[in-house]
Protein backbone atom coordinates (compact mmCIF):
# COMPACT_ATOMS: atom_id res chain seq x y z
CA UNK A 1 0.00 0.00 0.00
CA UNK A 2 1.30 3.46 -0.93
CA UNK A 3 1.78 6.13 1.64
CA UNK A 4 0.16 9.53 1.20
CA UNK A 5 3.56 11.01 0.37
CA UNK A 6 4.15 8.43 -2.38
CA UNK A 7 0.71 9.08 -3.88
CA UNK A 8 1.30 12.85 -3.88
CA UNK A 9 4.71 12.37 -5.49
CA UNK A 10 3.17 10.11 -8.14
CA UNK A 11 0.49 12.71 -8.94
CA UNK A 12 3.13 15.45 -9.24
CA UNK A 13 5.14 13.28 -11.64
CA UNK A 14 2.02 12.63 -13.73
CA UNK A 15 1.26 16.35 -13.87
CA UNK A 16 4.83 17.19 -14.94
CA UNK A 17 4.71 14.52 -17.66
CA UNK A 18 1.37 15.86 -18.92
CA UNK A 19 2.72 19.42 -18.98
CA UNK A 20 5.76 18.23 -20.93
CA UNK A 21 3.56 16.57 -23.56
CA UNK A 22 1.34 19.65 -23.66
CA UNK A 23 4.32 21.98 -24.18
CA UNK A 24 5.73 19.71 -26.89
CA UNK A 25 2.41 19.67 -28.73
CA UNK A 26 2.18 23.48 -28.49
CA UNK A 27 5.67 23.80 -29.98
CA UNK A 28 4.89 21.35 -32.79
CA UNK A 29 1.60 23.12 -33.56
CA UNK A 30 3.33 26.50 -33.75
CA UNK A 31 5.98 25.08 -36.06
CA UNK A 32 3.32 23.57 -38.32
CA UNK A 33 1.54 26.92 -38.54
CA UNK A 34 4.85 28.56 -39.35
CA UNK A 35 5.47 26.02 -42.07
CA UNK A 36 2.11 26.89 -43.62
CA UNK A 37 2.84 30.60 -43.41
CA UNK A 38 6.22 30.16 -45.09
CA UNK A 39 4.61 28.15 -47.88
CA UNK A 40 2.05 30.93 -48.26
CA UNK A 41 4.85 33.48 -48.47
CA UNK A 42 6.57 31.39 -51.12
CA UNK A 43 3.34 31.30 -53.15
CA UNK A 44 2.89 35.05 -52.76
CA UNK A 45 6.39 35.71 -54.10
CA UNK A 46 5.85 33.26 -56.96
CA UNK A 47 2.55 34.91 -57.85
CA UNK A 48 4.12 38.38 -57.60
CA UNK A 49 1.55 39.53 -55.05
CA UNK A 50 1.69 43.06 -53.67
CA UNK A 51 4.84 44.04 -51.82
CA UNK A 52 2.78 45.33 -48.89
CA UNK A 53 0.98 41.99 -48.44
CA UNK A 54 4.22 40.04 -48.79
CA UNK A 55 6.04 42.18 -46.24
CA UNK A 56 3.08 42.00 -43.85
CA UNK A 57 3.13 38.20 -43.98
CA UNK A 58 6.91 38.19 -43.56
CA UNK A 59 6.60 40.31 -40.40
CA UNK A 60 3.99 37.88 -39.06
CA UNK A 61 6.26 34.92 -39.77
CA UNK A 62 9.16 36.56 -37.94
CA UNK A 63 6.96 37.24 -34.93
CA UNK A 64 5.59 33.68 -34.94
CA UNK A 65 9.12 32.27 -35.21
CA UNK A 66 10.22 34.34 -32.21
CA UNK A 67 7.24 33.06 -30.22
CA UNK A 68 8.07 29.45 -31.13
CA UNK A 69 11.69 30.10 -30.20
CA UNK A 70 10.59 31.40 -26.81
CA UNK A 71 8.68 28.18 -26.14
CA UNK A 72 11.64 26.06 -27.24
CA UNK A 73 14.01 28.11 -25.05
CA UNK A 74 11.69 27.78 -22.07
CA UNK A 75 11.43 24.02 -22.62
CA UNK A 76 15.21 23.74 -22.89
CA UNK A 77 15.78 25.72 -19.71
CA UNK A 78 13.28 23.67 -17.75
CA UNK A 79 14.34 20.26 -19.06
CA UNK A 80 17.96 20.48 -20.16
CA UNK A 81 19.55 23.00 -17.80
CA UNK A 82 19.87 21.12 -14.50
CA UNK A 83 20.78 24.26 -12.56
CA UNK A 84 17.35 25.74 -13.43
CA UNK A 85 15.33 22.55 -13.18
CA UNK A 86 12.31 23.08 -10.97
CA UNK A 87 12.82 26.84 -10.68
CA UNK A 88 10.04 28.06 -12.97
CA UNK A 89 10.42 31.62 -11.69
CA UNK A 90 14.07 31.76 -12.75
CA UNK A 91 13.18 30.26 -16.14
CA UNK A 92 10.43 32.82 -16.68
CA UNK A 93 12.77 35.67 -15.71
CA UNK A 94 15.43 34.45 -18.12
CA UNK A 95 12.91 34.14 -20.97
CA UNK A 96 11.70 37.70 -20.24
CA UNK A 97 15.30 38.95 -20.35
CA UNK A 98 15.89 37.25 -23.71
CA UNK A 99 12.70 38.79 -25.13
CA UNK A 100 13.73 42.21 -23.87
CA UNK A 101 17.22 41.90 -25.34
CA UNK A 102 15.80 40.76 -28.66
CA UNK A 103 13.66 43.88 -28.86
Amino acid sequence: MQSTEERVEEKVEEKVATQGRSRKSRIVNRLRRLEGQVRGLQRMVGEERSCQDTLTLLAGIRSALDAAGDLILEDYLENCAPELSGDSEAVAELVRAVKLARG
